[in-house]
């Protein structure tokens, strides 16, 4: 009885709702909200006007939402002999400009080249033109001072330094390779497309604090692989996905899939791929880098004898997820035992060879028939199954057959580093709210779907958004007319009465 008064209800509802939209403002009774246009019906409107509105009211959606997730191009491959990096690009200031930045998972801070820097590179190799970063033309620049607050932090938490004479919070960061830089902080609007459903990308802003390098050595002074900077997703709290999620802009969490094969490029976003193939591994606990718990090595579905300690994290051992470094590296302990299982499964078919120090193969057939399988074994059950092309890189040919090397390099160090040989054609999810590693193989080349607040949106590779279950739906209810929308909330505030 009572769903056939609702339902009655509901009719009347609507047929009142339709008569007072058809009568006009001017007979609307006392009690009922009149709704009046923000632009004339027949009158003319400019462009940018509209775009102003629709952008004000995007952010205020993206303010009340809670968070969505952002789209980064990707760009670049790890094949050492094309590109051996993958890189986005990042729009700072204002007004914006685009900056390529490589993308790194063992470092924390974003920084760019700054325009005062004289020793940095002026063109780059990668075909693409070189931008550097002026505070002095950004109106919404702001220089971090050695008294500002966010640098007392710095400075507790990292190598920071001021500058008595400039009043500048300065830093100096040593990269693994050898490479370094020198610059300041500074805090500017950084841009990015906010995707809150499946149908709606708001272009939002937030400000950040990130660096200004003016001094650079190593292999960031090579013109051949030269970019404007580099892009840290770490877990401290002056990386940009710590920056952003602690203000609730985005998850705490983001994921890529780096493309191995062709031209590269693949996905990078500020939010949880979703794939039911994906396992998970814990972080290890309070450490600088995304250290994993790498309990043993398997070749051919047969353990390599290494003593798990090999990989134990303690001081400074340990195994580390980092896409900033191109090959992978393995604690010199595990290396000529690993080899060895390799060269063993393979002896009937290849011709092992000694090229430049590195063990290699003549190969005169398809590697995927020839080399064994390797399972990367880590703690909760989780396995990283590698392909040989996973864990071999070519260098040539040699008298007609090709010339494939054992892409893992030697770590005297003991430290064991998964790079972009490893982690391409992978999706790979750094879930920072509940401190876990989750991977799949995948291409990278398709869409993914991709977790937000309301459910699922699924993302073309180039960060295009179509529609994917039921979410589409409740956001399409926002573009819907203003008579609508009036309708719906009639309608939804009656029948809750009725449903209480």
């Amino acid at each position: 009885m009572s769903g056939m008064k609702l339902l009655t209800v509901v009719l009347v509802v609507a047929a009142a709702a339709a008569s007072l939209v058809n009568a006009g403002a001017e007979k609307l009774p006392a009690g009922v909200l009149s709704l009046e246009r923000i632009f004339p019906v027949n009158g003319k409107v400019e462009l940018e006007e509209l775009r102003a509105r629709d952008k004000a009211r995007h952010a205020r959606m993206l303010q009340s939402f809670g968070g969505g997730i952002v789209d980064f191009p990707v760009v670049g491959s790890s094949d050492p002999y094309l590109v051996g990096l993958y890189f986005t690009k990042v729009r700072l200031g204002t007004p914006p400009r685009e900056y390529n930045v490589q993308i790194d998972t063992g470092s924390d801070i974003l920084w760019v080249t700054c325009s005062s820097c004289d020793d940095c590179p002026r063109t780059s190799g990668l075909g693409v033109e070189l931008n550097f970063y002026d505070a002095t033309v950004s109106s919404t620049a702001s220089p971090i001072s050695c008294g500002d607050q966010v640098c007392a932090s710095i400075v507790q938490t990292t190598s920071a330094e001021c500058s008595t004479e400039t009043n500048q919070c300065g830093y100096t960061f040593q990269y693994g390779d050898g490479s370094g830089t020198t610059g300041h902080y500074v805090a500017d609007l950084l841009y990015f497309d906010t995707v809150l459903g499946t149908s709606l990308i708001a272009n939002s802003s937030a400000p950040i604090v990130f660096g200004c390098s003016t001094s650079q050595s190593g292999d960031l002074t090579k013109t051949d692989r030269a970019i404007d900077g580099i892009f840290g997703f770490g877990q401290q709290g002056l990386s940009v996905i710590s920056q952003l999620s602690s203000r609730g802009i985005t998850p705490k969490v983001f994921s890529h899939c780096l493309k191995g094969e062709g031209n590269g490029g693949g996905i990078l976003v500020l939010g949880e791929i979703l794939d039911p193939r994906i396992v998970y591994s814990p972080l290890v606990p309070s450490q600088a880098h995304y250290n994993v718990y790498l309990q043993s090595i398997a070749v051919n579905g047969q353990l390599v004898p290494v003593d798990p300690s090999v990989f134990a994290t303690s001081g400074n051992r340990g195994t580390i997820v980092d896409s900033g470094t191109t090959l992978s590296y393995i604690a010199a302990e595990a290396y000529d035992p690993f080899v060895s299982a390799i060269t063993a499964a393979v002896s009937q078919s290849t011709r092992p060879i000694i090229s430049r120090t590195k063990p290699c193969f003549l190969v005169s057939s398809s590697i995927a028939e020839i080399f064994p399988p390797v399972s990367l074994n880590f703690d909760g059950g989780a396995s990283m199954a590698l392909r040989p092309a996973d864990y071999l890189v070519h260098m040539g040919f040699v008298e007609g057959a090709a010339m494939w090397c054992i892409g893992f390099e030697k770590q005297d160090q003991g430290v064991t580093i998964l790079g972009d040989l490893v982690l391409k054609d992978k999706i790979i999810v750094y879930d920072l709210a509940r401190q876990r590693i989750g991977w799949t193989d995948y291409d990278c080349s398709s869409s993914v779907n991709v977790s937000i607040t309301s459910g699922k949106g699924e993302f073309i590779n180039a960060g295009q958004l179509s529609m994917n279950g039921a979410s589409g739906c409740a956001m399409f209810s926002l573009q819907h007319t203003r008579a609508s929308a009036l309708l719906l909330l009639v309608v939804l505030m009656i029948g809750s009465s009725f449903l209480t």
